[in-house]
């Protein structure tokens, strides 16, 4: 599989708290006992890979088990939103294979408040819009020499990264015109090679240092912070909580997410989830509009197989509530974002082939 993966690691705890197993949703497991957050066992890449460090490192073979995991399964049903073909003209979106170097497919999207999907045409040099119908919209050209993600706010505003050669964010209104553009580096940020994300909360934009906390650089208006403030995980979009998670037993399988109140940062819960197969790394985290925690992990049903399940959990104290199983991308183009969660529920997922991209919707069932 060859695409950027994050995986997201909580910090140390100062006190105990409480970690709830759950068997749920077909193959979690089942026990309630007080203790430390989990630690994951694989540490954070400052920012996705290249191209060339793409596969996280495996283990020997493993024999062949009884696990049930190693049986075929099956891949949630999609509805697919958007396609479109290689190329450079309306609706179409770019692909580079250089003869030296990493191939590139669209870095990353987002999905504003009116619904329309954004995507970073980057090799086209361009933000790409297409209507919930999924018909293009228009293009909005860009400066950003090297951009690789990009974030959508409630006011209409997107925010796209270049961590690399402009490192700024530039910021654009609804109707796709450059309101300002935000410098990276400085307090919280030393590198911008270290930042594994664009987001934007509220009228604040933040950027993810090593996929950890989150320094406020700037606001929606493209105005620079003067307070560089840092959140302790990823805002929740119901504006109640932080999120954190990470793996703490990769070979068993062993994900967990940890949520702190916002308000007071003080520790909600940390919930770990039994997936019963090896977990490779962490592609999503994030929320819908109600709060709903979404968990998007690449595990191993059997060697040398992936797939990525998607987890859903209620806010409240994390319990499952609902699963998905979807494709991995076995292509070769570098990316920075595959996973969208939409503001009413439910997921958009990048699947990359030959022809092109689809991007396919996916529910918790």
């Amino acid at each position: 599989m060859k695409e950027s993966r994050v995986i997201l690691i909580a910090g140390a705890a100062t006190a105990l708290v409480a970690v709830v197993v759950l068997r749920a949703c077909g193959g979690w497991g089942s026990v309630d006992k007080p203790s430390h957050p989990p630690q994951a066992e694989h540490s954070a890449r400052p920012g996705p890979p290249t191209a060339t460090q793409n596969h996280a490192a495996k283990p020997a073979p493993r024999p062949p088990t009884s696990r049930a995991a190693n049986a075929p399964r099956p891949v949630t049903s999609s509805r697919v939103v958007v396609s479109a073909p290689w190329g450079s003209g309306k609706g179409e979106l770019g692909r580079r294979r250089p003869m030296e170097g990493n191939p590139e497919g669209p870095m990353s999207f987002a999905v504003d408040s009116q619904g329309r999907m954004l995507v970073l045409d980057q090799v086209n040099r361009r933000m790409v819009r297409y209507g919930a119908d999924g018909k293009p919209l228009g293009e909005v050209p860009l400066e950003l020499r090297s951009p690789q993600d990009v974030a959508s706010g409630e006011d209409g505003s997107t925010a796209v990264m270049d961590r690399l050669v402009n490192k700024s964010v530039a910021i654009y209104d609804a109707e796709g015109s450059l309101k300002g553009e935000i410098p990276l580096e400085g307090e919280g940020v030393p590198k911008g090679g270290l930042l594994s994300g664009v987001f934007v909360d509220g009228n604040d934009v933040y950027v993810e240092r090593e996929h950890g906390s989150l320094v406020r650089i700037g606001d929606t208006q493209g105005r620079p912070a003067q307070d560089r403030a840092e959140l302790p995980g990823r805002p929740s979009r119901d504006g109640l909580y932080f999120l954190r998670a990470g793996i703490s037993g990769a070979e068993e399988g062993r994900v967990y997410v940890t949520s702190f109140e916002r308000a007071t940062k003080a520790h909600r819960f940390t919930r770990e989830l039994h997936l019963n197969m090896p977990a490779r790394t962490i592609l999503l985290l994030d929320t819908d509009r109600q709060g709903t925690i979404y968990l998007a992990t690449v595990v191993e049903p059997a060697p040398n197989k992936e797939l990525l399940l998607l987890s859903c959990l209620e806010p409240e104290k994390g319990v499952p509530i609902g699963k998905a199983e979807l494709p991995v991308n076995n292509m070769p183009e570098e990316t920075f974002r595959t996973l969208v969660v939409l503001a009413d529920g439910g997921v958009l997922f990048a699947l990359m082939t030959s022809a092109g991209v689809t991007y396919q919707r996916y529910d918790c069932t």
